[in-house]
């Protein structure tokens, strides 16, 4: 286990050991903070040495959970497995049916317009929502260590056998694949291996894959992305460490302009929104009775809260009960270490 280290202007430095961190912050020279659940330290002086190992980033796209794994040559520092961003294109459509169905009758309606994005170059919201996930992922990581590669998985469309040449790369799973790798290339080097490939290095290395997809173990997701950092930087063929830290997408409600079905009376009350009284949704705070929650709606009876796991703590919150802390982007929980 190693502790990020970054200096005083935010910029990452290579990892450093628990026992140097905590002597770091017992003479004052650091200054220990969270980011996303992950523990960090701050230099408050300058680094005696900047110099930097490469360290890679190994990415397993898949449909429902995802692996990421930050190593080096030397050590394995973080393994994430993060549950994929997959309801957005479902939510753009329900609000599409809301806005033609208040057409019809007598309420605030937006009148209908020609659709100014045809024939522009652009990325459905539902694939954009998708493999933004991921970058935002590799933005985070970034922040804490000093990333210099990304190696993907790459995965392909299943197309007609007969299909056109130009209906290969029409499938929003291509479209968003390669504006995720462009976005990779202003930022990192970009190296992609295919699926048999990596089940081909898997096999020589000795590592086996679980069957249960769903779970929070090394061997579902993880296995992979250490694969695919591991064929990048190089270093000992034994996975070094095997503890996961999962990660998940919070879902927002936006702002709505009422319910989708009618209340009492029939009425439609507004709906949603992301902040009131100078609170904003998501934001994580240590509450006296439940601990750290995080932030996910007011009500008539007061602040709602919810645990980082996505449980329900209480409806009726009020402002002294809690302390504001940070903002968070995503729930995060520590999943099962498992030996493979």
């Amino acid at each position: 286990m190693f502790v990020p280290v970054v200096d005083k202007e935010q910029n990452p430095l290579m990892p450093t050991k628990p026992s140097r961190a905590r002597k770091w912050i017992k003479h004052k020279k650091a200054t220990p903070f969270w980011k996303n659940g992950v523990f960090c330290v701050r230099l408050n002086v300058d680094p005696s040495d900047r110099y930097f190992q490469d360290i890679a980033i190994g990415v397993d796209p898949g449909s429902k959970k995802e692996g990421f794994t930050v190593k080096s040559e030397a050590h394995t520092y973080l393994n994430v497995q993060a549950d994929a961003h997959r309801k957005v294109g479902k939510k753009v459509e329900k609000r599409r049916e809301l806005r033609r169905g208040r057409r019809s009758r007598k309420c605030p309606n937006r009148k209908n317009r020609t659709n100014r994005l045809a024939n522009r170059d652009r990325i459905p919201a539902g694939t954009r929502a998708r493999w933004d996930w991921k970058l935002r992922i590799l933005d985070w990581l970034s922040k804490l260590f000093p990333v210099a590669h990304v190696c993907v998985e790459d995965i392909k469309a299943q197309t007609l056998k007969n299909a056109k040449k130009w209906n290969i790369s029409f499938s929003p799973l291509e479209v968003g694949k390669q504006w995720f790798y462009s976005e990779i290339e202003k930022r990192w080097e970009l190296l992609t291996l295919q699926g048999w490939e990596t089940k081909e290095i898997r096999d020589k290395l000795g590592l086996k894959k679980s069957s249960k997809k769903m779970s929070d173990a090394f061997d579902a997701h993880c296995v992979d992305s250490w694969v695919l950092a591991y064929q990048t930087i190089g270093g000992a063929d034994v996975v070094d460490n095997t503890d996961i830290f999962c990660v998940s997408p919070i879902p927002i409600i936006r702002r709505q302009l009422h319910r989708q079905n009618p209340q009492k009376d029939g009425k439609r009350p507004r709906y949603g929104g992301t902040t009131w009284n100078g609170l904003v949704k998501n934001t994580l705070v240590n509450h006296a009775k439940h601990g750290l929650t995080r932030i996910s709606g007011f009500g008539k009876k007061g602040i709602s809260l919810y645990s980082l796991q996505g449980e329900r703590s209480c409806q009726n919150a009020k402002m002294r009960d809690f302390k504001l802390l940070t903002r968070l982007n995503f729930n995060y929980r520590n999943g099962h270490s498992s030996q493979t």
